[in-house]
């Protein structure tokens, strides 16, 4: 069983609280909160904090309903561009519309899509005319003229006042977006220009859960924030602005703290008073303050750093990321002592590839995958003309959840043998092999005939917070399925083919 060493409850008790006094704080009327990182399915906060909701920050919004309204901000380039939030496998575009379905069901009220930096272009059209064709009121932002240098004309009709204004009407106004780079500052900010030309009092905060701003600087959540952002070169500072003002140490990151002076007397500009002497006074982050088990965090937060590294590894291999972020994703690893071995999972599937590798030329191109069990155990499975190593691996898994011997055939053979003539003679693949969706397909298929097959399907929701490890490459579609069952897998950097297409 998972260790926990975070308090979920606690800290949306806590969180929303917080929140509540900021909107109140100075009589003003409303607060501007920009949320950075992932409003749901916060999956790197989970596997660091063990006992963290991944919805919990959906989850106090939840509570505070009746006073919250959500404005969704998306870069128009990164529609043009076809950007890609890799944890889900779908482009920006398509991970608003799936966040406005998400917002929905907790009953929380869309106010509006923020098309930011707007650029003319068929796909932003495209965009704009889907959501509005659907009753989702969109507004055009453009880039601020004098940003970031020139405050006056950015807080002038020029700059912010060319924004058209976003009518509001709740006193919280969360401001998030698809991923980095959405524009949700400068929406924020052209909302309090227009707040304080139409004469109300208003603010803004910040909502980012990591870097913890009351943990050491070099704490491996902290640590664990910088591998998960190698790619965007973060690092991890004392707020010196902080430590100037009060004297307290403070956790930030450098983007943060370079854009800090400007954004200051941008908001003092606006508002006509210092507020914030630093970047930490704009959080409201509580995270922190809910940790009930250091030891227990520090080490799940090691497993994601080292986690992080093997997925860079990977990413390099596929072309996505440089030497130099690879670099960094390594020296992070090895500045917590880590190493890839420490991670359960890794040695056993290897050391079964190379022993079926030793004993039998035929078996040369083998790929295993390794998976623990909440007990602990180690199960594993390797690839064959019948299976992918991840299909057989699930097979074996389950197969153990229920008490069931190794050797039972849960899936009968002429299942087996009926879709894979499906996917030659019909589909005309490539390949034989059942990939994990083909198996787990095929085993609920069993399940209506096969008492032993049903036992195994009843044991699938037992491998959600599993680690498993692949020594090659997984395929997109095996890659997004095991995800979607709640396994955290890692692979080794190895194409199972030497083909470039269908590799």
């Amino acid at each position: 069983m998972q260790k926990i060493g975070f308090d979920s409850n606690k800290y949306i008790e806590e969180q929303s609280k917080y929140i509540l006094e900021r909107i109140n704080h100075r009589n003003s009327e409303r607060l501007y909160l920009e949320f950075g990182g992932k409003l749901v399915h916060d999956k790197h906060a989970m596997r660091v904090l063990p006992g963290f909701d991944e919805n919990a920050k959906i989850k106090l919004l939840e509570k505070m309903k009746d006073q919250a309204e959500i404005i969704i901000c998306i870069y128009s380039g990164d529609i043009i561009n076809s950007k890609t939030r890799q944890d889900f496998g779908i482009t920006y575009d398509l991970e608003v519309l799936r966040l406005i379905d998400i917002y929905r069901k907790y009953d929380l009220k869309i106010n509006s899509v923020v098309v930011t930096r707007y650029q003319e272009s068929p796909s932003v059209e495209q965009f704009i005319n889907r959501l509005q064709r659907r009753d989702i009121k969109v507004y055009k932002h453009f880039f601020t003229k004098g940003y970031p240098t020139d405050v006056d004309t950015i807080v002038s009709e020029e700059g912010y006042g060319a924004n058209p204004y976003i009518e509001v009407t709740k006193p919280l106004i969360v401001v998030t977006g698809p991923g980095g780079g959405s524009g949700k500052l400068a929406t924020c900010l052209s909302q309090l220009y227009h707040e304080y030309k139409l004469g109300r009092k208003v603010r803004y905060a910040k909502f980012e859960t990591f870097p913890v701003w009351n943990l050491p600087l070099k704490h491996p959540v902290n640590i664990a924030y910088e591998a998960a952002t190698a790619d965007l070169k973060d690092v991890n500072m004392i707020d010196s602005f902080h430590l100037e003002a009060y004297g307290e140490k403070a956790v930030n990151y450098n983007r943060d703290l370079e854009v800090f002076p400007v954004i200051k007397r941008i908001i003092d500009t606006i508002t006509g008073e210092s507020e914030y002497q630093s970047p930490t006074d704009m959080g409201v982050n509580r995270v922190g303050f809910c940790i009930t088990d250091d030891e227990v965090v520090r080490e799940a937060a090691i497993q994601e750093i080292i986690r992080r590294f093997m997925m860079a590894k990977v990413d390099y291999k596929k072309g996505k990321i440089d030497s130099k972020v690879l670099e960094r994703s390594e020296l992070l690893m090895k500045d917590v002592g880590a190493k890839e071995t420490d991670r359960r999972v890794v040695l056993p599937a290897r050391e079964y590839a190379l022993k079926k590798q030793e004993l039998d030329k035929k078996y040369l191109n083998v790929v295993v995958m390794a998976l623990e069990l909440p007990d602990g155990t180690i199960v594993t499975g390797r690839s064959s003309r019948r299976m992918v190593a991840a299909g057989a691996c699930i097979l074996n898994a389950v197969k153990k959840l229920a008490g069931l011997p190794d050797p039972l055939y849960v899936i009968s053979p002429e299942v087996f043998s009926n879709m894979q003539n499906l996917k030659v003679e019909v589909l005309h693949h490539d390949r034989t092999s059942l990939n994990v969706d083909d198996i787990l397909t095929a085993l609920s298929i069993s399940a209506d005939m096969n008492e032993n097959a049903n036992k195994t399907v009843g044991m699938l929701s037992k491998l959600n917070g599993c680690k498993a490890h692949c020594t090659a490459i997984l395929s997109d579609n095996d890659e997004q399925t095991l995800r979607a069952m709640g396994i955290d897998v890692t692979c080794d950097p190895e194409y199972l083919t030497t083909n470039l297409y269908l590799g």
